[in-house]
This record gives C-alpha cells, sequence and structure tokens, in this order.
C-alpha cells in the first residue's frame, strides 16, 4: 500500500467536501425554477415530491457505506474478483430496488400524501413531478453503489467530477426546460431525471475497471455466500443505525415546537449549521472509510493505526476551525438567513451549543468512517443504541429544567456519548487486524 500520510486524507477528503457544497445548491435551482412561475401550488407540490423521492430513496443510502468498505477492504486484499464482485453484487440490490420503487409508485405515493396531506392543487403538481421521476429510482439507487465504490478505491476526485457534471447538467436543463421552453414542473422534472440518467452514465464509466479483467472472476463470485453475508449484515447495520439517528434529529424538531413559533424558526435556522458541519467533516470520515478498509483488508496494523490517527488529527483540527468560525461569523449568518429580529435574537442566544457542536460531534463521524471501513459495523450500530438512551435520557431530565437550551444540550449528549463509545470500542478495529 501507499504510506498514509497527511497529503494522502487531504486527497481523498477535499474532493469530497468540495463535492458535498453542491448539495444545497440543486435544491436551491429547483425552487428558483419553479418561484419564477409565480405559483404557490407548483412550488409546494415540487418541494413535497421531491422531499417524498427523498424519503424513499435515503432508506437505500446504506448501499453507499457498505459498498465503500466491503470495496476498500477488498482492494487493500488485492482481490481484483471481489472488488469486480462488491459492486456487481450492490448493482444489482440497486436495480432491484429501484425497479421496485417504480412498480410500486401508485401505493407508495397514495400511502405519502395519506401520512401528509396537501390541497388537492399541490397535490396534483406533485403527482405531475413524481409519474416523472420515479423512474430515476433505479440510476439515483445505483448511484449510492457507485460512488461508494469509487470512494473504497481511493478515487474521489471521480466522485467530486460526478457531483458537478451532474448537479450542472440539472441546473442548465431546469432552466432551459423550465423556464426558457415554457415547460414548468414537467421542465424541471425531466431535467432531473436527465441528469440522473446521465450520472449513472458517467459513474459507470469512472468505475470501468470493475467490467474489465476482474469481471469474469467478478461474476464466478456473485454468489458467494460469505460475501453475501457481509454485504447484508454491514447494509442492516447502517441502516438500523442511520434510521436510530434520523428519528434522534426529528424528535428534536418537533419538541422545538413545543416552544413556540420563533423558537423553532431559530432551531431551524442553527440547524443549517450543523449541515455545514456535517457536510465540511464528511471528507474525513470517508478518508477513514477508504483508508482504513484498505489497511484492513492488507492486514497492515501500522496502516490502520496511522490512518485512524491522521484522520482523526483532520477531523479534530476542522472542527476546531469550524467553532471559531461559527463564533466569529455565527450572528452574520444568522442575519443572512432570517430577517425576522425576534428569531434573530433567540437563535443567537442558542449559538453558543453550535459553536461547542463541531468540537463534541467531530470524533464521532470520524469514528463512523473507521468502523465503517473496517465492516465493524454491529459495533456502531451498539454504540449508536447505547447513545440514543443516554439522549432520551438528558431529555427527559433537562427539557422540565432548561427548556430549549436542554433540547440542544441533550444533542450534544448524543454525539458526546457516541464518541466515547466508539473509543472505547476501537481497539476491536486493531485487534481485527492482528488476528488476520
Amino acid at each position: 500500500m501507499t504510506a498514509i500520510t497527511h497529503r494522502r486524507v487531504l486527497k481523498i477528503s477535499a474532493p469530497i467536501v468540495l463535492s458535498n457544497a453542491t448539495v444545497p445548491l440543486l435544491g436551491a435551482v429547483d425552487t428558483a425554477v419553479i418561484g419564477q412561475l409565480g405559483d404557490a401550488a407548483s412550488l409546494g407540490g415540487v418541494g413535497i415530491g421531491a422531499v417524498i423521492l427523498a424519503t424513499l430513496y435515503w432508506a437505500f443510502g446504506f448501499l453507499r457505506m457498505s459498498t465503500s468498505g466491503l470495496a476498500a477492504q477488498a482492494h487493500g486484499a488485492g482481490d481484483a474478483g471481489e472488488v469486480s464482485a462488491v459492486l456487481l453484487r450492490a448493482l444489482i440490490v440497486g436495480a432491484v430496488a429501484g425497479l421496485g420503487l417504480v412498480a410500486l409508485q401508485s401505493a407508495l405515493f397514495a400511502g405519502a400524501f395519506a401520512l401528509a396531506p396537501a390541497s388537492p392543487a399541490v397535490e396534483g403538481v406533485a403527482h405531475q413531478y413524481l409519474a416523472i421521476r420515479i423512474w430515476g429510482a433505479p440510476a439515483t439507487i445505483a448511484l449510492y453503489s457507485l460512488t461508494g465504490w469509487l470512494v473504497g478505491l481511493e478515487r474521489t476526485r471521480g466522485v467530486l467530477i460526478l457531483q458537478l457534471v451532474q448537479n450542472g447538467l440539472n441546473l442548465g436543463l431546469s432552466f432551459w426546460l423550465g423556464l426558457g421552453l415554457g415547460w414548468g414542473v414537467w421542465g424541471v422534472a425531466i431535467a432531473t431525471l436527465i441528469a440522473e440518467l446521465a450520472g449513472l452514465a458517467l459513474a459507470l464509466w469512472l468505475s470501468r475497471d470493475a467490467f474489465g479483467p476482474g469481471l469474469r472472476q467478478g461474476l464466478a463470485r456473485l454468489g458467494d455466500r460469505p460475501a453475501i453475508r457481509r454485504m447484508f449484515s454491514a447494509s442492516r447495520d447502517i441502516m438500523a443505525r442511520t434510521v436510530i439517528l434520523q428519528l434522534a434529529f426529528t424528535a428534536f424538531i418537533f419538541l422545538g415546537a413545543r416552544y413556540g413559533d420563533v423558537t423553532l424558526a431559530a432551531n431551524q435556522v442553527l440547524i443549517q449549521f450543523l449541515e455545514i458541519t456535517a457536510y465540511a467533516l464528511d471528507g474525513f470520515a470517508i478518508s477513514a472509510e477508504t483508508l482504513i478498509g484498505q489497511a484492513v483488508g492488507a492486514r497492515c496494523l501500522a496502516d490502520t493505526r496511522a490512518a485512524g490517527r491522521i484522520c482523526m488529527q483532520w477531523g479534530l483540527g476542522g472542527a476546531v476551525g469550524l467553532a471559531v468560525a461559527f463564533a466569529l461569523t455565527g450572528p452574520a449568518l444568522i442575519d443572512l438567513m432570517t430577517t425576522a429580529p425576534e428569531v434573530r435574537a433567540a437563535a443567537r442566544d442558542y449559538l453558543p451549543w453550535l459553536i461547542a457542536a463541531p468540537l463534541i460531534g467531530a470524533a464521532a463521524w470520524v469514528y463512523d468512517g473507521i468502523f465503517i471501513g473496517a465492516l465493524l459495523t454491529g459495533d456502531m450500530l451498539r454504540a449508536m443504541s447505547v447513545a440514543i438512551v443516554a439522549y432520551v435520557l438528558a431529555l427527559v431530565i433537562l427539557l422540565p429544567l432548561i427548556g430549549n437550551h436542554g433540547l440542544w444540550a441533550a444533542l450534544m449528549v448524543l454525539n458526546g456519548t457516541r464518541t466515547l463509545t466508539l473509543w472505547r470500542l476501537y481497539p476491536k478495529v486493531l485487534a481485527l487486524v492482528a488476528r488476520r
């Protein structure tokens, strides 16, 4: 293996950070295009449709992480056949899942609108939008697998290129079809569908090595039962962990609503700081996935230690930088996000929690990458289970005492507990390599 260095970690993480920076732009473009139509129903319908699809696709996000860990270990072991087989198995799962969503679209959309009903006009627009976008489901879910495979093989520059091309194409086509040709909602939906299909084609080309010399071996090993069990075990653990984490954040939002509209709005503003933190530090977590996975596959204890140490150093360094940035620019960022004086004042009151958030949560993000790379996903799930218990206890104790401050404190307890639990479990990563 190539030596684990600071430069190598940055070479992996920098494209991911840049790629993540384009994600919020995509939703903003669709909103801006539809907003120009001057029709509230169109804007609401596209927004609801996008949320429904994002929720459906989110259920298969585990494919990105499980594929990266499996591909990294196979690559580290120098097993070209298994490197191909990992991608082929994930693509099969993605194709089945995507086609399943297409086949079940009527029932899924009916269920979504039963849970969150909207006006007839908004639902009508949403159905128009969804009827086109749903055909991109196989491509979108397959892209999770392809992205994870590229990450596992340390090709994050390809991930950045993929994101820029896909988002850039979507941007240009949305304006042209939606506004230029006057197709409105249909135009925006078709633009996104074309971008998804183009992204799939580009990702397959970027992953063409999987279909090269090792393809025959990969096809021969598709049905390898131990490998399939590893895939489904990792996917199950990651999905369960992600569901628990999502429930924690959903509870945070709903519990904040009990303190009034102003507090709810302030929390929503400050959540954007958490998203910035996640996007910025995600690169170092992915570096850990890649390098730990390869080191475990290569059975190299020294590289495993070095990868964990250097990725953690950059994660914590990035957290300090974000904390300082939030302390210096936080009030100005709040003012950019809202013009309501009472919301600005409330957000400033809770800003110290967001300054502390990167410092408390950074290690947990990097540890997640380490455990995914080592495929010790069961331990990652156990750590999340312990953390959610601590979170609930903190909510029960702190909400009656300090209200919304207690809500933010409980969120810090969640991430702090994740950090401590994963730190206690980290020796299992080293023991895994030593056993091999």
